[in-house]
């Protein structure tokens, strides 16, 4: 047992410093660059298309084989932590708030490597936690996830105020090295496959199966003590068979859309909620404290709670009940705008920031307890895929909606949008651990 309980620290750790780099970069083109154009002047509706600069963390299942099953998961974090450090570089010597066309290039190319970063650094946490991890990891893994948002968009945006946006970019270029510094030395997982005569095995030895029960299929396991069970199975394909897996269940499609709409009412207000705050007066210093500081503290603390929460009642149970509170959140935001003044601004933000933390802690663990750890990289990748689709198209318009019905009335729009997820539960809960066991 203390051996047991020595080992889930580790992975805890590991998960926390993983979890911390891959979200910095993505907070940084989220939560600092809508506050950086504003400030410079940049109209609504084109900080409204920074959503469509991240479509790569939405495509990223193009290429997620290739974190698969070439290199080893490690390398590859490695690789993307320092080609975005050099990127950051970069960025520090271009006017960054200006919105020219060669910083959208820049922003793109980033979004490309943060991106094939979540591939490696998902893959390598299904592979590292078992079962029983699960809800205590996706609390840590929300919590150091939202750290690296304090980093971008507080520490840094408050910096901003003092220093300017080319000082700040610079230090984040040394953050992401530093981090690289602290990546080399994480464990190394096995390589899922490997080529044996043109055909493929596999060879993990952290196989989830340790029964002839599939977790993923209820099924015959098509992977065995860690070997291809039949020739047959040797020639399936590493590529297509992590999604066949999925397609082979019954309520895939409804399914699917929940992953797509469950947490589309965040997804359409959060773009704008940085701009808002500019537009109310709230100078950087400020901002970095609400969003980036105090706000995040408590998205850290909601994602602790819905960890703890998700582990107790099961992942159905919480996705209903905190998916409820991540949905009435936003008409904080809405009462804010329409009442005026920075006390109730303060207040719906924390609350907002609270909530969306017990989401996403249920959300995030029943996206990992779907994935069979085999094909973890490939098979989280196209369920980021399906939510971060949600993310791109809500936020890309979400300039257009604001422009058009104001602040109040369409962060109150935001909030009917997360309603008709939970009309696929149903179908849901057919496919969480909880669930099955009935």
């Amino acid at each position: 047992m203390k051996q047991e309980t020595a080992g889930s620290s580790q992975n805890y750790f590991w998960i926390a410093v993983l979890y911390v780099a891959q979200g910095f970069p993505f907070g940084f083109i989220n939560e600092a660059m809508p506050i950086a154009f504003r400030q410079a002047g940049v109209d609504l509706k084109k900080i409204g298309l920074l959503s469509l600069v991240g479509l790569p963390w939405t495509l990223k299942f193009l290429w997620s084989p290739a974190v698969d099953f070439l290199g080893r998961p490690k390398h590859w974090m490695l690789c993307c932590q320092c080609l975005l450090a050099a990127s950051f570089f970069v960025l520090a010597t271009h006017a960054s708030g200006s919105g020219s066309a060669s910083v959208w290039a820049l922003l793109v190319g980033m979004a490309v490597l943060s991106a094939t970063q979540d591939i490696a650094i998902d893959g390598y946490s299904i592979r590292l936690l078992n079962a029983r991890e699960l809800g205590t990891a996706n609390g840590i893994r929300v919590g150091a996830y939202r750290i690296a948002l304090i980093l971008a968009g507080g520490v840094l945006v408050g910096a901003s105020g003092e220093w300017g946006w080319p000082v700040v970019q610079g230090l984040a270029a040394g953050l992401m090295l530093a981090l690289a510094g602290v990546t080399y030395f994480a464990p190394r997982t096995q390589r899922v496959w490997r080529a044996t005569g043109g055909q493929s095995s596999v060879t993990s030895s952290q196989s989830p199966v340790t029964s002839s029960q599939s977790p993923v299929t209820g099924s015959q396991s098509p992977v065995n003590s860690g070997q291809a069970s039949s020739a047959g199975e040797a020639k399936r394909s590493p590529i297509w068979e992590p999604v066949k897996l999925f397609f082979n269940r019954r309520g895939v499609i409804a399914v699917f859309i929940f992953i797509v709409i469950f947490k589309l009412g965040d997804y359409a207000m959060g773009p704008m909620t940085k701009p808002f705050l500019v537009d109310r007066g709230l100078s950087s210093v400020e901002i970095g404290l609400l969003l980036g500081t105090v706000g995040v503290a408590a998205t850290i603390l909601g994602a602790f709670l819905g960890g703890v929460l998700t582990s107790r009642w099961g992942i159905f149970h919480a996705l209903w009940i905190l998916g409820l509170f991540q949905a009435v959140s936003n008409l904080g935001y809405a009462g804010a705008a329409f009442a005026g003044g920075h006390t109730g601004l303060w207040a719906a933000a924390i609350f907002e920031m609270f909530c969306g933390g017990l989401g996403t802690a249920a959300f995030l663990a029943f996206l990992m307890s779907i994935c069979h750890k085999q094909f973890a990289a490939t098979q989280y990748a196209v369920l980021s895929a399906l939510f971060g689709l949600g993310r791109s198209l809500a936020g890309a318009a979400s300039g257009y909606g604001a422009s058009r019905f104001g602040y109040g009335s369409y962060f109150a729009l935001t909030f009917l949008l997360a309603l008709p997820a939970f009309a696929l539960l149903p179908w849901v809960r057919k496919w969480t651990p909880d669930g099955k066991a009935k």
